[in-house]
């Protein structure tokens, strides 16, 4: 079941570890559609992994010394950049959501940043795509629910009875109450943890760790 998941030089070790897990994690109709697994240049016993389904993108990160996988994952219509950067040791595969979320893979072997980046604009396309025939399907919804009667359909042969006027008081419109603007804590906190490692005080990897622990917070 792995063998076509192992066509770019990915570790099937870590292919195994991570499809066993995330077969467990599909949805009805949810369908796996490539993983890419990190390379170091050094000993890489524990890579992270990212896999793309035609639902969402999940990131996996080893814990407890590989004998378990934490993961974070994004569904497509949140998602709003992908972008691949490529470097002298590998490259880096990185997503944006709407929320301002971030998340990130490096030492990526370059060929399998490229297909991430291929299978997630074909997914990305497929979103916007089905969007617009929702919103389409949604307008053609609201346009057929108005209907007009035919004046024409009705002749005023019946006696018309005598209007009375009728005098309704005007409605009190209660003003609304500003609701105190509760800051996004988790926004927050992404932004001070992207603060820090743009400014090199973590490393990537220290960056991701503390990301997906946020994330699962919340």
């Amino acid at each position: 079941m792995i063998e076509k998941f192992l066509n770019d030089q990915q570790d099937p070790k870590a292919i195994e570890k991570v499809y066993s897990r995330l077969v467990d994690l599909l949805t009805t109709d949810e369908e796996i559609l490539y993983i890419a697994v990190q390379k170091k240049p050094v000993v890489n016993i524990l890579p992270d992994c990212i896999a793309l389904t035609n639902k969402r993108i999940l990131f996996f990160t080893p814990a407890n010394l590989g004998l378990s996988m934490k993961f974070v994952d994004f569904v497509w219509k949140d998602i709003i950049d992908v972008q691949t950067k490529e470097e002298i040791l590998g490259a880096v595969f990185s997503v944006k959501t709407a929320n301002g979320a971030e998340m990130g893979v490096d030492y990526l072997p370059k060929l399998q940043a490229r297909k991430l980046y291929q299978y997630a604009q074909e997914r990305k396309e497929a979103e916007r795509e089905a969007r617009r025939l929702r919103d389409l399907e949604e307008k053609r919804a609201e346009s057929g629910a108005v209907q007009f009667e035919n004046p024409a359909a009705h002749v005023a042969y019946q006696p018309v009875a005598p209007v009375q006027a009728v005098i309704t008081p005007e409605p009190i419109v209660a003003k609304p109450v500003e609701a105190e603007a509760k800051p996004d804590e988790l926004t927050e906190k992404l932004k001070k943890l992207k603060t820090l490692f743009d400014h090199g005080l973590i490393s990537q990897e220290e960056y991701n760790q503390k990301k997906m622990d946020l994330l699962s917070d919340f």
